[in-house]
Protein backbone atom coordinates (compact mmCIF):
# COMPACT_ATOMS: atom_id res chain seq x y z
CA UNK A 1 0.00 0.00 0.00
CA UNK A 2 1.78 3.59 -0.83
CA UNK A 3 1.14 6.94 -1.06
CA UNK A 4 -1.10 6.66 2.10
CA UNK A 5 -1.38 10.02 4.73
CA UNK A 6 -4.17 11.26 7.07
CA UNK A 7 -4.14 8.09 9.58
CA UNK A 8 -4.85 6.06 6.77
CA UNK A 9 -2.69 3.66 6.12
CA UNK A 10 -4.04 0.78 7.77
CA UNK A 11 -7.87 1.58 6.60
CA UNK A 12 -9.77 -1.04 5.04
CA UNK A 13 -12.96 0.85 4.69
CA UNK A 14 -13.54 3.73 2.56
CA UNK A 15 -15.96 6.24 1.49
CA UNK A 16 -14.86 5.31 -2.50
CA UNK A 17 -12.77 2.88 -3.11
CA UNK A 18 -11.59 3.01 -7.28
CA UNK A 19 -10.70 0.23 -9.34
CA UNK A 20 -8.06 1.29 -11.74
CA UNK A 21 -5.42 3.49 -11.64
CA UNK A 22 -5.22 4.88 -14.85
CA UNK A 23 -6.47 8.84 -16.00
CA UNK A 24 -9.86 8.07 -15.33
CA UNK A 25 -9.19 6.61 -12.08
CA UNK A 26 -6.55 8.55 -10.42
CA UNK A 27 -8.67 11.94 -11.65
CA UNK A 28 -11.46 10.41 -9.87
CA UNK A 29 -9.67 9.96 -6.70
CA UNK A 30 -8.09 13.25 -6.89
CA UNK A 31 -11.30 15.11 -6.73
CA UNK A 32 -13.53 13.04 -4.38
CA UNK A 33 -10.24 13.30 -1.99
CA UNK A 34 -9.65 16.89 -2.11
CA UNK A 35 -13.73 16.82 -1.37
CA UNK A 36 -12.05 15.26 1.60
CA UNK A 37 -13.57 11.61 1.05
CA UNK A 38 -11.63 8.35 1.90
CA UNK A 39 -10.54 7.16 -0.93
CA UNK A 40 -8.46 4.13 -2.33
CA UNK A 41 -7.54 3.28 -5.41
CA UNK A 42 -6.59 -0.36 -6.28
CA UNK A 43 -4.40 -0.67 -8.92
CA UNK A 44 -3.14 -3.32 -11.03
CA UNK A 45 -0.21 -1.06 -13.20
CA UNK A 46 -1.79 -2.37 -16.83
CA UNK A 47 -2.41 0.46 -18.26
CA UNK A 48 -4.25 0.50 -21.71
CA UNK A 49 -2.06 3.07 -23.41
CA UNK A 50 1.12 1.68 -22.00
CA UNK A 51 2.20 0.07 -25.09
CA UNK A 52 2.66 3.51 -26.53
CA UNK A 53 5.77 6.05 -26.28
CA UNK A 54 3.60 9.06 -25.93
CA UNK A 55 0.16 10.11 -25.73
CA UNK A 56 -1.14 12.72 -27.51
CA UNK A 57 -4.07 15.06 -27.39
CA UNK A 58 -4.11 15.76 -23.87
CA UNK A 59 -4.01 20.05 -22.90
CA UNK A 60 -0.30 20.62 -21.02
CA UNK A 61 0.81 17.00 -21.56
CA UNK A 62 0.83 16.67 -25.33
CA UNK A 63 3.88 14.37 -26.24
CA UNK A 64 4.39 12.88 -22.77
CA UNK A 65 4.90 9.48 -22.13
CA UNK A 66 1.85 7.84 -20.53
CA UNK A 67 4.20 6.28 -17.42
CA UNK A 68 5.20 9.93 -16.63
CA UNK A 69 1.68 11.15 -16.56
CA UNK A 70 0.59 8.19 -13.84
CA UNK A 71 3.47 8.54 -12.22
CA UNK A 72 2.33 12.77 -11.64
CA UNK A 73 -1.44 11.73 -10.75
CA UNK A 74 0.09 9.02 -8.21
CA UNK A 75 1.72 11.61 -6.47
CA UNK A 76 -1.04 14.40 -6.79
CA UNK A 77 -3.92 11.70 -4.86
CA UNK A 78 -0.83 10.88 -2.82
CA UNK A 79 -0.44 14.74 -1.17
CA UNK A 80 -4.42 15.15 -0.56
CA UNK A 81 -4.63 11.72 1.33
CA UNK A 82 -6.14 8.93 -1.13
CA UNK A 83 -4.29 5.40 -0.42
CA UNK A 84 -2.82 3.50 -3.75
CA UNK A 85 -3.27 -0.37 -3.40
CA UNK A 86 -1.24 -2.16 -5.67
CA UNK A 87 -3.26 -5.19 -6.69
CA UNK A 88 -5.99 -6.62 -8.57
CA UNK A 89 -9.71 -6.90 -7.70
CA UNK A 90 -11.57 -9.97 -8.19
CA UNK A 91 -14.94 -9.24 -7.17
CA UNK A 92 -17.29 -6.56 -6.17
CA UNK A 93 -19.64 -7.87 -3.58
CA UNK A 94 -22.65 -6.38 -1.83
CA UNK A 95 -22.33 -5.26 1.74
CA UNK A 96 -24.69 -6.04 4.71
CA UNK A 97 -24.89 -2.57 5.10
CA UNK A 98 -25.91 -1.63 2.05
CA UNK A 99 -21.95 -0.64 0.71
CA UNK A 100 -19.64 -2.71 -0.82
CA UNK A 101 -16.97 -5.10 -0.35
CA UNK A 102 -14.08 -5.22 -2.51
CA UNK A 103 -12.39 -8.70 -2.72
CA UNK A 104 -8.70 -8.09 -4.03
CA UNK A 105 -6.52 -11.51 -5.68
CA UNK A 106 -4.62 -13.02 -2.81
CA UNK A 107 -7.72 -12.34 0.16
CA UNK A 108 -7.81 -9.43 1.37
CA UNK A 109 -10.83 -6.76 1.59
CA UNK A 110 -11.80 -3.78 1.86
CA UNK A 111 -15.12 -2.13 2.31
CA UNK A 112 -16.61 1.29 0.23
CA UNK A 113 -19.98 3.07 0.41
CA UNK A 114 -19.45 3.58 -3.81
CA UNK A 115 -17.02 1.91 -6.02
CA UNK A 116 -16.19 3.79 -9.07
CA UNK A 117 -14.71 0.95 -12.33
CA UNK A 118 -12.05 2.57 -14.18
CA UNK A 119 -10.56 -0.64 -15.28
CA UNK A 120 -10.80 0.41 -19.49
CA UNK A 121 -10.72 -2.12 -21.81
CA UNK A 122 -8.52 -4.87 -23.85
CA UNK A 123 -7.56 -4.73 -27.15
CA UNK A 124 -7.92 -8.10 -28.73
CA UNK A 125 -5.19 -8.32 -32.05
CA UNK A 126 -5.19 -9.89 -35.15
CA UNK A 127 -2.94 -12.72 -35.09
CA UNK A 128 -0.62 -11.65 -37.78
CA UNK A 129 3.17 -11.83 -37.14
CA UNK A 130 4.26 -8.13 -36.33
CA UNK A 131 1.28 -6.89 -35.20
CA UNK A 132 1.56 -7.74 -32.00
CA UNK A 133 5.13 -6.69 -31.43
CA UNK A 134 4.84 -3.34 -32.84
CA UNK A 135 1.24 -2.53 -31.01
CA UNK A 136 1.95 1.51 -30.12
CA UNK A 137 4.55 1.96 -31.75
CA UNK A 138 4.51 2.08 -35.26
CA UNK A 139 1.23 0.04 -35.11
CA UNK A 140 -1.83 1.96 -34.37
CA UNK A 141 -5.37 2.14 -33.48
CA UNK A 142 -7.03 5.79 -32.81
CA UNK A 143 -5.78 8.65 -36.00
CA UNK A 144 -6.17 11.25 -33.15
CA UNK A 145 -3.48 10.13 -31.00
CA UNK A 146 -0.76 8.77 -33.61
CA UNK A 147 -1.66 10.46 -37.03
CA UNK A 148 0.21 13.40 -37.15
CA UNK A 149 3.01 11.33 -36.65
CA UNK A 150 2.43 9.64 -39.79
CA UNK A 151 1.16 12.77 -41.44
CA UNK A 152 1.49 12.91 -45.15
CA UNK A 153 3.59 9.21 -45.53
CA UNK A 154 2.46 6.49 -46.83
CA UNK A 155 -0.29 4.64 -44.21
CA UNK A 156 -1.47 0.90 -44.75
CA UNK A 157 -4.94 0.29 -42.72
CA UNK A 158 -5.74 -3.46 -42.38
CA UNK A 159 -9.17 -4.96 -42.71
CA UNK A 160 -9.82 -6.66 -40.03
CA UNK A 161 -12.90 -5.59 -38.05
CA UNK A 162 -16.73 -3.81 -39.45
CA UNK A 163 -15.45 -0.09 -38.51
CA UNK A 164 -12.07 -0.96 -40.40
CA UNK A 165 -13.69 1.04 -44.02
CA UNK A 166 -14.22 3.97 -41.95
CA UNK A 167 -10.82 3.89 -40.18
CA UNK A 168 -9.30 4.04 -43.72
CA UNK A 169 -11.72 7.26 -45.00
CA UNK A 170 -10.94 8.93 -41.64
CA UNK A 171 -7.11 8.80 -41.85
CA UNK A 172 -7.29 10.05 -44.95
CA UNK A 173 -7.79 13.39 -43.56
CA UNK A 174 -3.36 13.07 -42.39
CA UNK A 175 -2.24 11.52 -45.28
CA UNK A 176 -2.99 11.60 -49.11
CA UNK A 177 -1.29 7.84 -49.32
CA UNK A 178 -3.81 5.57 -47.55
CA UNK A 179 -3.97 1.77 -48.53
CA UNK A 180 -6.30 -0.55 -47.73
CA UNK A 181 -6.08 -4.22 -47.40
CA UNK A 182 -9.27 -5.83 -47.30
CA UNK A 183 -7.55 -8.82 -45.55
CA UNK A 184 -10.44 -10.53 -43.29
CA UNK A 185 -12.60 -7.37 -44.16
CA UNK A 186 -13.88 -7.27 -47.87
CA UNK A 187 -15.42 -4.12 -49.17
CA UNK A 188 -19.02 -4.09 -50.30
CA UNK A 189 -19.70 -2.42 -53.44
CA UNK A 190 -20.40 0.93 -51.21
CA UNK A 191 -17.61 0.77 -50.07
CA UNK A 192 -15.45 0.77 -52.59
CA UNK A 193 -16.96 3.83 -54.41
CA UNK A 194 -16.24 5.78 -51.44
CA UNK A 195 -12.62 4.52 -51.36
CA UNK A 196 -12.05 5.48 -55.00
CA UNK A 197 -13.60 8.80 -54.17
CA UNK A 198 -11.92 9.49 -51.39
CA UNK A 199 -8.64 8.99 -52.79
CA UNK A 200 -7.82 5.25 -50.59
CA UNK A 201 -6.27 2.84 -52.49
CA UNK A 202 -7.71 -0.56 -52.14
CA UNK A 203 -4.52 -3.56 -52.35
CA UNK A 204 -6.61 -7.04 -52.51
CA UNK A 205 -5.43 -10.24 -50.81
CA UNK A 206 -4.38 -11.00 -47.08
CA UNK A 207 -1.78 -9.89 -45.59
CA UNK A 208 1.35 -12.53 -43.94
CA UNK A 209 3.30 -10.19 -41.58
CA UNK A 210 4.96 -6.86 -40.92
CA UNK A 211 8.50 -5.62 -41.89
CA UNK A 212 10.78 -4.30 -39.58
CA UNK A 213 14.33 -2.53 -40.56
CA UNK A 214 16.72 -1.38 -37.59
CA UNK A 215 13.68 -2.19 -35.27
CA UNK A 216 11.20 0.12 -37.13
CA UNK A 217 8.29 -0.80 -39.50
CA UNK A 218 8.78 -0.25 -43.03
CA UNK A 219 6.26 -2.54 -44.77
CA UNK A 220 3.25 -4.84 -44.68
CA UNK A 221 3.91 -8.30 -46.33
CA UNK A 222 1.02 -9.98 -48.36
CA UNK A 223 0.04 -13.58 -48.46
CA UNK A 224 1.77 -13.70 -52.34
CA UNK A 225 4.95 -12.03 -51.24
CA UNK A 226 3.93 -8.44 -52.50
CA UNK A 227 4.98 -5.35 -50.21
CA UNK A 228 3.75 -2.50 -49.22
CA UNK A 229 5.84 0.45 -47.93
CA UNK A 230 4.46 2.37 -45.33
CA UNK A 231 5.32 4.67 -41.99
CA UNK A 232 2.42 3.06 -40.15
CA UNK A 233 -0.14 0.47 -39.82
CA UNK A 234 -3.42 1.12 -38.28
CA UNK A 235 -6.00 -1.59 -37.08
CA UNK A 236 -9.21 -1.61 -35.43
CA UNK A 237 -8.75 -3.94 -32.90
CA UNK A 238 -11.75 -6.28 -30.85
CA UNK A 239 -12.41 -4.28 -27.98
CA UNK A 240 -13.54 -6.12 -24.70
CA UNK A 241 -14.28 -4.33 -20.99
CA UNK A 242 -12.79 -5.23 -18.22
CA UNK A 243 -15.48 -5.58 -15.94
CA UNK A 244 -15.61 -8.24 -14.53
CA UNK A 245 -15.47 -7.39 -11.40
CA UNK A 246 -19.08 -5.92 -11.31
CA UNK A 247 -20.15 -9.40 -12.39
CA UNK A 248 -23.32 -10.47 -10.44
CA UNK A 249 -24.23 -7.39 -8.84
CA UNK A 250 -27.15 -6.79 -11.70
CA UNK A 251 -26.06 -3.97 -13.13
CA UNK A 252 -27.84 -2.98 -16.53
CA UNK A 253 -25.98 -3.85 -20.06
CA UNK A 254 -26.81 -3.16 -23.61
CA UNK A 255 -27.25 -5.39 -26.33
CA UNK A 256 -23.27 -5.42 -27.06
CA UNK A 257 -22.73 -6.31 -23.45
CA UNK A 258 -21.31 -3.26 -21.96
CA UNK A 259 -22.30 -1.70 -18.57
CA UNK A 260 -25.02 0.87 -19.21
CA UNK A 261 -24.12 4.14 -17.16
CA UNK A 262 -25.91 7.64 -17.29
CA UNK A 263 -24.05 11.21 -17.90
CA UNK A 264 -22.63 10.94 -14.31
CA UNK A 265 -21.04 7.26 -14.75
CA UNK A 266 -23.72 5.65 -12.29
CA UNK A 267 -24.78 2.06 -13.33
CA UNK A 268 -28.06 0.82 -12.72
CA UNK A 269 -26.86 -0.14 -9.49
CA UNK A 270 -27.04 2.91 -6.55
CA UNK A 271 -23.25 3.24 -5.55
CA UNK A 272 -21.61 1.48 -8.35
CA UNK A 273 -19.85 3.94 -11.33
CA UNK A 274 -17.77 3.50 -14.19
CA UNK A 275 -15.78 5.57 -16.26
CA UNK A 276 -13.36 5.63 -19.00
CA UNK A 277 -12.65 3.30 -21.93
CA UNK A 278 -14.46 0.61 -19.44
CA UNK A 279 -17.66 2.07 -20.91
CA UNK A 280 -16.61 3.86 -24.03
CA UNK A 281 -14.14 2.49 -26.36
CA UNK A 282 -13.19 5.65 -27.77
CA UNK A 283 -12.47 7.28 -24.80
CA UNK A 284 -8.81 8.90 -24.58
CA UNK A 285 -7.07 9.70 -22.29
CA UNK A 286 -8.37 13.50 -21.52
CA UNK A 287 -11.91 11.94 -22.35
CA UNK A 288 -11.09 9.56 -19.28
CA UNK A 289 -10.06 11.59 -16.61
CA UNK A 290 -12.85 14.38 -18.05
CA UNK A 291 -15.44 11.20 -17.11
CA UNK A 292 -13.23 10.52 -13.75
CA UNK A 293 -13.29 14.53 -12.46
CA UNK A 294 -17.43 13.86 -13.32
CA UNK A 295 -18.62 11.45 -11.43
CA UNK A 296 -16.31 12.47 -8.69
CA UNK A 297 -18.72 15.41 -8.62
CA UNK A 298 -22.07 13.51 -8.92
CA UNK A 299 -20.73 10.89 -6.33
CA UNK A 300 -19.88 13.16 -3.58
CA UNK A 301 -23.32 15.40 -3.91
CA UNK A 302 -24.82 11.74 -3.88
CA UNK A 303 -22.57 10.69 -0.40
CA UNK A 304 -23.44 14.52 1.14
CA UNK A 305 -27.68 13.51 0.32
CA UNK A 306 -26.97 10.82 1.94
CA UNK A 307 -25.21 11.94 5.08
CA UNK A 308 -27.84 14.70 5.08
CA UNK A 309 -30.80 11.94 5.46
CA UNK A 310 -28.42 10.08 8.06
CA UNK A 311 -27.91 13.22 10.05
CA UNK A 312 -31.72 14.77 9.67
CA UNK A 313 -32.91 11.43 11.17
CA UNK A 314 -30.31 11.16 14.27
CA UNK A 315 -31.01 15.08 14.96
CA UNK A 316 -34.91 14.36 14.75
CA UNK A 317 -34.18 11.12 17.01
CA UNK A 318 -31.90 13.18 19.46
CA UNK A 319 -34.49 16.06 19.76
CA UNK A 320 -38.11 13.87 19.59
CA UNK A 321 -39.26 15.41 16.66
CA UNK A 322 -41.46 13.02 14.35
CA UNK A 323 -40.45 12.44 10.83
CA UNK A 324 -42.02 15.18 8.61
CA UNK A 325 -43.66 13.21 6.28
CA UNK A 326 -47.13 12.86 6.19
CA UNK A 327 -49.06 10.25 7.36
CA UNK A 328 -51.87 9.08 5.20
CA UNK A 329 -55.42 9.20 6.52
CA UNK A 330 -57.06 6.41 6.78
Amino acid sequence: MTGANNNTKDRTSYDVIVIGGGAGGLNTALVLARARRTVAVVDAGEPRNAPSAHMHSFLSRDGVPPSTVLEIGREEIARYGAVRIEGRVDQVEAGEDGGYVVRLEGGATLDARHVVLATGLRDELPEIPGVRAMWGEDVHFCPYCHGFEVRDRPIVVLGVHPASPGQALLLRQWSPHIVYVPHSQPLTDEERERMDARGVEVVEGPVSTLLRKEGRLYAVELADGRTLECAGVFLFPTMTPNDGAFDGLGCERNEQGWLVTDPAGRTSRPGLWAVGNVVDSRAQAVTAAGMGAQAAFYLNHDLVDEEIERDLAAHRAATGRASQTPVPAS
